[in-house]
């Protein structure tokens, strides 16, 4: 019983720990609306061609996931997006 308590407390301590870290890590990853905003407009200066049909459709998917709540995925797809005219 006092092992099961411990290690309750200790993964709520975890928790407490890291949560804040791992939120920030994302926030940094760039998943905002205002990045989403810069991204489109580089985008839109972009030549017309599959690499900006394909930029354009990861940031709808990031736009998606950004309104779900699912900041990995969003950052993930902003990423792609940002990348595609590479």
């Amino acid at each position: 019983m006092t092992r099961k308590l411990l290690g309750a407390a200790l993964m709520t301590a975890a928790l407490i720990t890291f949560g804040p870290v791992q939120a920030a890590k994302m926030h940094s990853a760039g998943c905002s609306a205002a990045n989403l905003e810069k991204t489109e407009t580089a985008i839109e200066a972009m030549a017309d061609g599959d690499a900006k049909y394909t930029a354009q459709r990861e940031v709808a998917l990031a736009q998606d996931a950004l309104l779900g709540g699912k900041m990995g995925a969003c950052g993930m797809h902003l990423a792609k997006a940002m990348n595609a005219g590479r």
